[in-house]
């Protein structure tokens, strides 16, 4: 296959899908390398970006995943008749920045650092599809573990955990509440500018 052919069989992969699908697997699949598979969906990104398309190739983490442009956002919805999504409480964006920086995380530990029960806004988070169970701790009780998720990566724009602010050390204190605080502003901020982005759009 050449070039062009790698891109078109990518956007085709990822558009029945409708979900993440792995790089490594899209190169099984094509029978080239995974380098190979990475630059060609690196070529479709910008083009799609350069020609102002009505969809968009992400990548979250080791995954790829097509979805529409943000600047159609309120087409779509008046399209499909659906309503955007509330934002983020203060508390669920805490919580949600304790799982993102220390994940995988137990419940008890997200009550420690906030200093309050976490069980309702977890379950909301849960819910949204942000954060998922991640097995269990190997202590005694057997916690539940939770990580963040993709849609976590796709509704805050970032492409891997790696591209997180980081997360200011704490000297001299037996917890992490200033820099969470810190990554929460930063969080914040990230969801008001997609907010923004989709009110422009509607207006």
């Amino acid at each position: 296959m050449d070039d062009y052919e790698v891109q078109c069989a990518i956007e085709s992969i990822l558009f029945v899908s409708g979900e993440p699908v792995r790089i490594d697997r899209i190169a099984a699949v094509l029978d080239i390398e995974e380098a190979e598979a990475e630059l060609a969906a690196e070529k479709l990104r910008d083009k799609l970006s350069f020609e102002r398309r009505g969809i968009r190739l992400i990548k979250l983490d080791d995954s790829l995943q097509l979805c529409s442009s943000p600047e159609y956002a309120g087409y779509i919805r008046q399209t499909l008749e659906t309503r955007r999504p509330p934002q983020l409480s203060p508390p669920a964006l805490e919580v949600l920045a304790i799982v993102a920086y220390f994940q995988p995380v137990t419940r008890a530990y997200i009550d420690q650092v906030r200093g309050v029960d976490s069980v309702y806004t977890l379950g909301l988070l849960l819910d949204r599809g942000l954060v998922e169970s991640s097995g269990r701790l190997a202590a005694p009780g057997r916690p539940m573990l939770y990580r963040t998720t993709h849609v976590f990566l796709r509704t805050f724009g970032i492409e891997s955990l790696n591209r997180l602010p980081e997360l200011p050390l704490i000297e001299n204190s037996g917890d992490d509440k200033e820099g969470i605080r810190n990554a929460i502003l930063e969080l914040k901020a990230r969801q008001s500018a997609e907010s923004q982005q989709l009110n422009e759009t509607e207006g």
